[in-house]
């Protein structure tokens, strides 16, 4: 009976990828001012150990992705990407110290029709986060995405990662978010009546954070009917 429902799991997974997975981007936790930063995009499942290639069908739905380096007086830079093998590489050179933030969104990806999942007729909507510390004057780290979903991190004096959640710039309260780690590790916390949530970095690793929200907005993209939209950010944490 075990192997039954794992083998279920596993053929549900398999058909259901394309919505499981996000986008995540990966780079190095600091920089050096007039140093070239490389930035990589991802698209798969992290816990997983799964990075879809970038000329493959699956990536190649969501690439249509803008890409910025955003500094801390607000500067924002937009990135141009190469596909390389399971990844999009970006470069960009930190001018000034301070918090920098690159910012992945794609707002351009075509209605999904999963009524056979018992999930709907969906629109997605893929957002990322990601922050580069050059010097030590550390600050919040930029949102811009007023359309859906995003995670902003508040520096702390208390040792501990400390993240806002917010949905069309305005508080996201009581809102699931998902720490995964690689090797299937992961814990889920509830965002405050502030949107926040708080944790503590038990490995010297790399996290990928995650959290959703689901839209019950109907309306029309490319000629194609939905249901609503489904909002996904990920923040990762080096």
């Amino acid at each position: 009976m075990k192997n039954i429902l794992l083998t279920l799991s596993i053929v549900l997974f398999a058909c259901t990828k394309s919505f499981a997975h996000y986008l995540w981007i990966e780079t190095k936790a600091k920089g050096k001012t007039g140093k070239s930063q490389e930035v990589k995009v991802y698209f798969g499942e992290y816990t997983y150990g799964v990075q879809e290639k970038v000329n493959e069908e699956a990536f190649q739905k969501v690439a249509n992705f803008t890409l910025w380096a955003v500094d801390a007086q607000g500067v924002k830079k937009a990135l141009k990407t190469s596909p390389k093998e399971n990844y999009y590489l970006a470069e960009f050179t930190p001018k000034t110290k301070g918090t920098y933030t690159l910012i992945l969104d794609n707002n351009n990806i075509d209605v999904i029709d999963y009524t056979k999942y018992d999930f709907g007729i969906f629109k997605t909507h893929y957002h990322s986060i990601a922050k580069v510390q050059v010097g030590k004057n550390k600050t919040a780290t930029s949102t811009l995405n007023s359309e859906g979903i995003t995670v902003k991190e508040v520096p702390t004096e208390t040792g501990k990662i400390k993240l806002q959640v917010l949905y069309k710039n305005k508080v996201l309260a009581k809102n699931k978010v998902d720490i995964y780690v690689s090797d299937l590790w992961s814990k889920s916390l509830t965002t405050d009546e502030q949107g926040f949530v708080s944790f503590k970095l038990p490995w010297k690793t790399q996290y990928v954070i995650e959290t959703t929200y689901k839209e019950k907005t109907p309306g029309t993209y490319h000629q194609k009917e939905y249901e609503f939209v489904w909002h996904c950010v990920t923040y990762t944490i080096q």
